[in-house]
């Protein structure tokens, strides 16, 4: 009987990531779409008053199977921000930010069109969040223990969010994003929805305070 147990956790968890989270996923991101319409367009027409450039951002992240996607969000930043400096966001002193970008990522509220995303199954609302093509650094210099976190598909929060969020330097946001492959279920997403919750009310840990990639760990 004891040997049977961990074939039918699997198997449970199997069912849960591809049927249960998925019909989740899609009622929220539905629920949510319609019910903050109001808050949606006046922050589009926010970003439209603020600065010159589209509402969205899309950007090219790496998703489940390390598959190619293109996220949505709210555009924080300058038009073409991916290609100045270091590409990669610093922190909230970083000039590429505009004024409205500032409260929209303070506030989280620039996540919100990744529901978008949920509705396409390109995310799920509770995983790993998609790293850049190229930051922390390109897929093929993931170790194979490291590929595993894109065994899932990519979250707009997750284990790692709630474990110090942008202040986690990325091999440890990587090995907290594998503990979540091995231990997903429905009360361990719930625990993160609600810790989520609270992070973004707080705004803990919403700043990058260091070098988000230690090149001494770094396998690359």
């Amino acid at each position: 009987m004891k040997e049977h147990t961990p074939k039918r956790k699997a198997a449970a968890q199997g069912v849960y990531n591809r049927i249960v989270k998925r019909i989740f996923d899609v009622v929220l991101a539905a629920f949510a779409l319609i019910l903050l319409s109001p808050l949606l367009l006046l922050t589009m027409l926010a970003i439209k008053l603020n600065s010159k450039g589209p509402v969205f951002f899309k950007q090219t992240r790496l998703g489940r199977g390390g598959k190619e996607f293109k996220i949505i969000k709210f555009r924080t930043m300058v038009v073409n921000a991916e290609h100045i400096g270091s590409g990669v966001y610093s922190n909230n002193k970083d000039p590429r930010v505009t004024k409205v970008g500032k409260i929209l990522r303070k506030t989280s509220i620039d996540e919100l069109p990744q529901m978008i995303n949920l509705l396409k199954g390109d995310m799920s609302l509770i995983g790993p969040r998609p790293p850049l093509t190229y930051h922390p650094w390109p897929i093929e210099q993931y170790t194979e223990e490291q590929l595993r976190m894109f065994e899932v598909r990519p979250g707009i929060t997750g284990w790692a969010q709630i474990h110090g969020r942008k202040d986690v330097e990325w091999n440890k946001r990587i090995k907290l994003n594998v503990w979540y492959v091995d231990h997903v279920s429905f009360a361990l997403d719930l625990k993160i929805f609600f810790m989520t919750i609270g992070k973004v009310f707080t705004n803990a840990d919403n700043e990058n305070k260091g070098e988000t990639v230690d090149r001494e760990e770094a396998k690359v």
